[in-house]
């Protein structure tokens, strides 16, 4: 049997912990290895812990998430494979939750989210994907990219074919959905996204969309 995806909880509120804690206990492939209380215990329990993912309250006392979240992904301690940092947030609108996935935390979620879709975020994240609360990601990334800037240079570096794909990846589409619609396999759409990050210097299809919309190109 596979080693468990271990998950550490990070949220002021003891209950709430407590019901996420039972809901991914549940799980034969996913470990809760710690928690904390507010933005400072997090730092200590998660370098302490080491886990794969970390679901990480936004408001909370002492030290909040963006700055936990932002001294996390910068720690050299953890080299180049810091734990991916899913952001916990109560609104659907929520300039924070923006700002963190700008920092390079991997998504976000809103807190009374079905238990089945926690659950397949955690293991979406761990695989190296990245996830949004979908109901808000066109609201979340128009309110935040409002003042829309110019598209840098980089972008003009993208073939036509890549800028389909950047177009449909924009929107929210699967790779899967992205090949059925292009006629090309997941394979095929895969190489073109990756070429596309990397063309773009953005790290994952989060970005993609934050990029999307602070250009006027969503």
């Amino acid at each position: 049997m596979s080693t468990p995806i271990r998950v550490v909880l990070v949220d002021d509120q003891a209950l709430f912990r407590a019901g996420i804690r039972m809901v991914i206990d549940s799980q034969p492939d996913l470990e809760v290895v710690g928690e904390a209380g507010d933005g400072a215990e997090a730092l200590a329990v998660v370098r302490a812990q080491r886990p794969d993912v970390v679901l990480m309250d936004i408001r909370m006392p002492v030290m909040d998430g963006l700055a936990a979240t932002a001294e996390l992904l910068r720690d050299p301690a953890f080299g180049s494979e810091p734990p991916k940092v899913v952001m916990l947030t109560t609104f659907d609108l929520d300039e924070a939750a923006a700002r963190a996935i700008r920092q390079g935390a991997s998504g976000f979620l809103l807190k009374d989210a079905d238990p089945e879709f926690l659950l397949a975020a955690i293991r979406t994240v761990h695989a190296g994907s990245s996830v949004i609360a979908a109901a808000a990601t066109r609201e979340l990334f128009a309110h935040f990219g409002a003042s829309t800037q110019a598209p840098p240079p980089s972008f003009a570096a993208l073939t036509d074919r890549e800028r389909e794909i950047f177009a449909l990846a924009a929107r929210g589409l699967s790779n899967g959905e992205i090949a059925a619609r292009e006629f090309l396999s997941e394979a095929t759409v895969k190489t073109h996204i990756s070429r596309i990050l990397t063309k773009l210097g953005l790290r994952d299809r989060v970005q993609l969309v934050v990029f999307a919309f602070e250009h006027g190109l969503a």
